[in-house]
Parts: C-alpha cells; structure tokens; sequence
C-alpha cells in the first residue's frame, strides 16, 4: 500500500474509523472517476473540498458527488483554497483529500444530502486510493462535523 494511504489509514483508526484503503488501477481524482472505478452511485462519493472562510480560516466541506457546494450557503468570503494550500493544510493534494486524518484538526461541514446512503466512498490519502465506510460509522469518527446543507 502507498505510504499516503498506509499514513490515513492509521489516522482513521486512531480517530475509530477503522477501513482498508483500496488502490485502483484507474484514477479516482474526480468523483466521476472514482464512481465508475468502485461501481457505485455517483452521490455515493464524497468530495473534500479544503475551502477559506472569509476570516481566511480552513473550512472542509465534505459533499456528495452528485452535488454543487454553493459557497454562500457556507458564509461570507468562503472561497476554494489553492492547490498549495490544500496539501499544506491537510498533508494530501487535491484529489487523495480524505475526510479526516489530516495533518492538522480542520472545522467540517458534512453535506446533509449524504444521508440518502447508507455507505459511501472516500478519497484514502493518494489520487488512486479509496475507502468505502459506512455513513454512520464516518460520522461518528469525526463528532465535531457539522451536518448543513450545502
């Protein structure tokens, strides 16, 4: 297993989340992508999106795949962080974003539209790595997440 994916996969377990990275052949970078690489609806996949608030404070939406994140509905001043600051602020680039295990504690916000499954597949640390968990059993490994529409 890849170092990144091996580095989440302990993170996740040390937080009670415990799943089996899988690497794919094909590339999951995009949500269309990872759908059609595991077989799955495409809602199914959670995005992580790293964002700044107006403060300029990292936010973490976590949305389904089948979904837009409307910014405003997120705050004044909310925009996408920049590539640098994505791998920066969570030790993983952009497409291998899992939902937790970053290298620091950043505030989320859960996509409330997920809860229309009851498992889903996330990023697991590397563009080609991912990781089915049930919805419930995320949730509960990241207990300050917020549940908003997004």
């Amino acid at each position: 297993m890849h170092a990144t994916a091996l580095r989440f996969q302990q993170r996740a377990l040390a937080a009670g989340l415990a799943v089996e990275p899988v690497e794919l052949s094909e590339s999951t970078r995009t949500a269309q992508e990872a759908a059609a690489a595991v077989g799955c609806e495409l809602g199914q996949i959670v995005k992580s999106v790293l964002l700044v608030d107006g403060a300029g404070q990292p936010l973490l939406c976590l949305c389904a795949g089948d979904r837009r994140i409307r910014l405003e509905r997120l705050g004044d001043g909310v925009a996408m962080a920049r590539g640098r600051e994505v791998k920066d602020l969570t030790g993983y680039a952009i497409g291998g974003v899992p939902p937790l295990g970053h290298d620091q504690p950043l505030r989320t916000v859960v996509d409330t539209s997920l809860r229309r499954f009851g498992t889903v597949w996330c990023a697991a640390g590397t563009p080609n790595a991912v990781f089915e968990a049930r919805l419930d059993d995320l949730l509960a490994a990241m207990p300050a997440a917020e549940l908003r529409d997004v």
